[in-house]
């Protein structure tokens, strides 16, 4: 399973991308504000620091808009994916793009029905936002489950992206589902590495090996 960071937040892809951690990123307008500066540069930052796919996403929520936008958002590099939200002019968009080999990531999808919708338009990444399913009493990993039963049953080459992860079994949970990429928040990816038995193993180790030099 690849693993792709959710964030505009140089420091931290470049902390986790030098642990051979980061696979691509993920970003949107809310993320890319919360950084500050400019977002033009931002783009062009992250897209030249990381090797693999990176998710830019749209303004525009109309076609013409969101195909203008999308080939400006490609000139960040041949790594960009365009995000477009799931809607009728959004797979129109996915359409038209995919067709001029500029790779679509179809985002906001919370049912089965959209994600067949999405596959069907050409998207490369379909992105099912659990956390906001878990939010309203519905199990988002049960509309993961049955997106992956449903696409492996054709010959569709859009890979299924779970999206909007609040925590690490969110991550374990989508890998037992082999689910093809998790895009995560930076805080739950450092959760991930820590565990108490670790650091208590770590102490354990250190004291044995001071008592060892200490001794006679």
């Amino acid at each position: 399973m690849k693993i792709f960071l959710d964030t505009a937040n140089l420091e931290a892809i470049r902390e986790y991308n030098d642990m051979g951690l980061v696979d691509g990123i993920t970003t949107n307008p809310t993320l890319l504000s919360r950084e500050g500066g400019d977002p033009q540069k931002a783009m062009k930052a992250i897209t030249d620091l990381i090797d693999g796919d990176v998710s830019l996403e749209v303004i525009a929520t109309d076609y013409n808009g969101m195909v203008e936008e999308g080939r400006k958002l490609r000139g960040y590099g041949e790594n960009v994916v365009v995000k477009c939200p799931m809607t009728a002019d959004g797979l129109k968009a996915c359409k038209k793009l995919s067709s001029e080999d500029i790779p679509v990531n179809v985002t906001l999808v919370f049912s089965p029905s959209q994600a067949i919708l999405a596959a069907k338009s050409g998207a490369r990444y379909i992105s099912p936002f659990i956390g906001r399913l878990d939010d309203t009493s519905q199990d988002g990993m049960t509309l993961i489950e049955d997106i992956i039963e449903i696409l492996s049953n054709y010959e569709y080459e859009a890979e299924v992206l779970v999206a909007s992860v609040r925590h690490p079994m969110h991550v374990v949970d989508a890998a037992k589902l082999g689910a093809d990429v998790v895009t995560l928040p930076p805080d739950v990816l450092g959760k991930m590495l820590k565990h108490p038995l670790t650091d208590k193993g770590i102490k354990v180790f250190l004291e044995d090996w001071k008592k060892l030099k200490e001794s006679p």
